[in-house]
């Protein structure tokens, strides 16, 4: 299986999807799994189940770069927790994915290292920032990758690229070792074909640590238990969502159709209204690139980092040299946007400002969670676009996570699962939110969804 996987990453260069491959140490462990079968012993969980890890997650011993340039040739001193646990569940790690650096971005063309491509469509990208993650799994590398979702990257580069995309509750995966943009918003999520695997892999990496001061303390349930698809819900949508400006009307009249098909088959939907819609993504912005400043600012070329090679510098002007020449021009643009909302005269006028949006999305939320058993609603307002063609227009970027930065936002967990083929000929899929810590309910509509979908994943074979 491991030599299966690694003649089709081999074959799939193009992609840009790995940034280093595992090769000697996978075999390796492959052949340590035959023997122990071949012995007669018990084996973990995943035993022989193929990961690709996104550059942003810590395995000990091999380099880790965040896709920067600042961090170029940097090794890990420690593996993340989640890496701990898949290892220890006989999981096979087969390389590091290429991802948007320090994990900012939507299409995965910030990487210091390259663009990764559609596996679908080579000239559209594959959604960011773990856009290597689902192109992995998309283009049949790996059976399952590990991403990590800021406001949405995991679910968007899953619409992308036609596959399913989880991410967890905050807090319900261990941050440790996974390397920070935004701290109270990062969360490590995973890729897979169908929700067994994905949910095979949570119920493995899930769980307290006393490594993360924020990962929640409660008991990890089966995430395995045999979906009940004779179960009807009660679902909600989100009439400002469905009906933005910003929504494909192709795809509009396919969520309408989805949802008709929904109640035909038992279950109660009904549109629920949501009047934060158009506040989120700059409470989102304004958040997310404040704590950045912060987490970034100990890349500094004496801490940690890319260092000058030019001499007779004063300190100042060391720092600043190192930092430009080390981070790339999406990173700069977020560092200096989150050091502006934090600055004297301006913290109440935006940062605080954004936290209050965050809590009224947070009771709004909680308010429509606690009367119905999930909320649809798009993953993304259009389908993967062309390679360049936002990249001159950051504002239109940011927009087109106004659906998922919502679940980052208020911290519930959230999946991305595919739904139905554009007439551009790619797919999109719908996203399911459901109140915090309840993703097995999650994971059991995201299995009666996709049983009822005319579009499976998109391998490429």
């Amino acid at each position: 299986m491991v030599r299966y996987y690694l003649e089709r990453i081999a074959g799939a260069r193009h992609l840009n999807a790995f940034l280093e491959v595992y090769e000697t140490e996978a075999l390796e462990k492959a052949r340590e799994l035959d023997a122990r079968i071949s012995r007669g012993e018990t084996l973990g969980p995943l035993a022989g189940v193929i990961v690709g890890n996104k550059d942003v997650i810590c395995y000990k011993d091999h380099k880790v770069s965040a896709a920067s340039r600042i961090l170029e040739g940097f090794t890990s001193l420690y593996s993340a927790t989640a890496i701990e646990r898949l290892l220890a569940a006989d999981a096979i790690i087969i390389g590091s994915l290429n991802c948007d650096e320090f994990a900012m971005g939507s299409t995965n063309e910030n990487s210091a290292f390259g663009p990764v491509l559609n596996a679908l469509d080579t000239t559209r990208v594959p959604g960011g920032s773990s856009g290597g993650s689902a192109v992995a799994v998309q283009a049949g590398l790996c059976h399952v990758s590990l991403g990590s979702d800021t406001g949405g990257s995991v679910r968007q580069p899953a619409d992308f690229c036609g596959i399913v995309g989880l991410k967890p509750t905050y807090g319900r995966i261990s941050r440790y070792g996974l390397i920070a943009y935004a701290s109270s918003f990062d969360q490590i999520g995973i890729f897979g074909r169908n929700i067994a695997d994905v949910a095979a892999v949570l119920q493995v990496i899930a769980g307290p640590d006393e490594f993360d001061s924020t990962v929640a303390q409660q008991e990890v349930p089966d995430y395995q238990l045999s979906p009940a698809h004779n179960k009807s819900y009660k679902i909600a949508y989100l009439k400002d969502a469905l009906y933005h400006e910003g929504l494909d009307t192709e795809m509009r009249a396919a969520y309408t159709g989805f949802f008709e098909e929904l109640e035909t088959a038992g279950n109660t939907v009904t549109a629920a209204d949501f009047a934060y819609l158009d506040y989120v993504v700059p409470a989102y912005y304004v958040l997310t690139t404040a704590e950045a400043s912060s987490n970034l600012s100990r890349y500094d070329g004496v801490k940690f980092g890319h260092r000058t090679a030019e001499k007779n510098l004063d300190l100042t002007e060391f720092y600043k040299k190192s930092r430009s020449e080390g981070f790339g021009k999406e990173v700069k643009r977020r560092i200096l946007l989150g050091t502006f909302v934090l600055s004297a005269g301006y913290y109440d006028a935006y940062y605080t400002k954004a936290q209050q949006v965050r809590r009224l999305v947070v009771d709004k939320l909680s308010e429509i969670l606690s009367q119905y058993d999930a909320i649809l609603m798009p993953t993304v307002p259009c389908t993967a676009f062309k390679i360049g063609e936002k990249t001159e227009d950051p504002i239109a970027m940011y927009l087109a996570d106004i659906y998922t930065v919502l679940a980052n936002l208020a911290g519930v967990p959230a999946i991305s699962v595919p739904l139905r083929r554009h007439s551009n000929g790619m797919p999109f899929g719908v996203q399911i939110i459901t109140k915090q810590f309840d993703e097995a309910n999650l994971l059991n509509i995201a299995d009666h969804v996709m049983q009822m979908n005319s579009v499976k994943p998109s391998i490429v074979d």
